[in-house]
């Protein structure tokens, strides 16, 4: 099935329309084609506007084929565009029951019965949609857009975010975003968070100066807005804007000197007294704050981590029979706890984060946690485990010596080390590097050289893409190794 393209804007409901594609073929041809290529030309006539070339191409296969789903389910939209609502509801809910798996089609269905004001209904064909195709972005946007008509902004803001998170580019989505912000500024203009929500967005989008313009609001509204003067800087860095950036992170300074977000972004605007590692307290202040939203935060990042770990443990140890010892070495919310608890007999997770091991404990998969730091923790607990594991944690290291003797010392005679960081760029000799957003990026042959450094034999490092972030793929090492039986 051809799925279908849609185009709302700002939170108005959608138009139902076939599928892009080029301009339709001439009509005086006499050339003999299937039925396929012509539904596919009556669908490129219908995209274009011609409506009467599509009709009587739908009706031309349907009388050769009356159980074509294709055409039924076309015809169904075109009829309702041409106000025989009824008759194409009909038609479409035919398509259905030859094809009932068909995801687009419900999702069309839905977007039908919105615009006959059957709200329910269409609600029911949105859900049958997302039944049967999870990451339907379009689908997700419609029952946002469904649940704000209702004055339900925490759903509505939540399917947005699914929306997103399956579809990275979807536009209204962003767009119907935006609007849930703008609306609650008009109910209460001094509501910083809002205006933090779209320089977010913008961001999001790569619309910088826009997001610039809105972390100014948020700050104007409320100076001592972290999130906001964090993202501010940010911004500027991101647009080459390096002095403003410093600027942004100097004042904050100036009002709270030991400030350790402040401290570690200015590093990364300036390059000076860069730390070989996030300093303790930036790391539990930064996902402290995050934990709350954490979760569905990585979920529109399309965040990769935790399944490239839960598939190399598979590759390296074989299948799951809960018999290794397992740390998840930063395990944050514990997202990857349920990916690998089927392979561990005990599954421990260590952390600097507080609120972040509550939303971990809360999962009720790990047989212990503990509040530490990561180093320090490892060192305390020679040749303890199988396996240690660790997504994206070591992005808040740069130096990866220490880490990684520590995880050696910590692992079983032919225990595993599997763990991902975030590439660096281009052909800089720097074994690592300070990013804006405050996490380190390093350089392949720097990892391979500390792995063998630290002792690992059967080293693999392997480019991935991480997770999407400001609508670009981040992309990152995925590596692993051996701890020896003797070294």
């Amino acid at each position: 099935m051809s799925r279908v393209a849609h185009q709302p804007r700002r939170g108005q409901r959608k138009r139902t329309e076939p599928p892009p594609g080029s301009a339709p073929a001439s009509t005086e041809s006499d050339e003999r084609i299937t039925l396929e290529e012509a539904v596919l030309r009556a669908q490129q006539a219908h995209r274009h506007g011609q409506l009467d070339l599509a009709e009587r191409i739908y009706r031309a296969v349907l009388e050769l084929d009356p159980q074509d789903v294709n055409a039924l389910h076309f015809l169904g939209v075109l009829l309702h565009q041409r106000g025989d609502s009824g008759g194409g509801v009909a038609l479409i809910e035919r398509a259905l029951a030859l094809a009932p798996d068909a995801p687009g089609v419900w999702n069309n269905l839905g977007n039908v019965l919105l615009e006959m004001g059957q709200v329910d209904k269409a609600v029911d064909s949105y859900q049958r949609c997302l039944a049967l195709a999870p990451e339907f972005g379009d689908a997700h946007n419609n029952v946002g857009t469904i649940h704000r008509s209702r004055g339900e902004w925490a759903l509505a803001e939540a399917a947005y975010l699914r929306a997103i998170a399956a579809q990275p580019d979807l536009a209204d989505a962003y767009d119907n975003m935006a609007a849930l912000n703008r609306a609650a500024l008009a109910a209460n203009p001094a509501l910083a968070d809002a205006y933090n929500n779209l320089a977010n967005l913008m961001m999001a989008q790569r619309r910088i100066g826009e997001a610039v313009a809105y972390a100014c609001k948020a700050i104007t509204v409320s100076p001592g807005h972290g999130s906001a003067r964090k993202l501010l800087g940010i911004a500027y860095y991101t647009l080459g804007e390096l002095d403003k950036a410093a600027a942004v992170y100097r004042e904050w300074l100036a009002e709270e000197p030991d400030n350790p977000v402040a401290l570690h972004h200015l590093a990364a605007c300036t390059g000076q007294a860069i730390p070989e590692r996030a300093a303790d307290r930036y790391v539990e202040k930064t996902f402290d704050d995050f934990a709350a939203s954490f979760d569905a935060k990585l979920e529109h990042l399309q965040y990769r981590a935790p399944h490239l770990l839960a598939h190399a443990l598979e590759a390296a140890c074989g299948a799951p029979q809960g018999a290794l010892e397992v740390l998840d070495a930063g395990c944050g919310t514990g997202l990857c706890g349920p990916l690998v608890r089927a392979h561990a007999r005990v599954l421990s997770g260590v952390d600097l984060s507080a609120r972040m091991l509550e939303r971990a404990r809360q999962r009720g998969i790990y047989d212990d946690l503990h509040k530490a730091e990561l180093t320090h923790y490892l060192s305390q607990h020679r040749e303890r485990w199988d396996v240690v594991l660790s997504a994206d944690t070591l992005c808040y290291f740069g130096d990866l010596d220490a880490m990684l003797a520590a995880s050696h010392a910590a692992l079983r005679p032919g225990g595993r080390l599997l763990f991902t960081v975030e590439a660096l760029a281009g052909d800089s000799d720097a074994p690592f590097h300070l990013q804006p957003n405050g996490r380190y990026a390093h350089r392949h042959g720097y990892v391979a050289e500390a792995m063998a450094r630290a002792g690992f034999a059967d080293i693999a490092i392997d480019g991935q893409v991480l997770r999407n972030e400001c609508g670009e793929p981040v992309h990152g090492w995925l590596v692993g190794g051996r701890r020896p039986q003797s070294r």
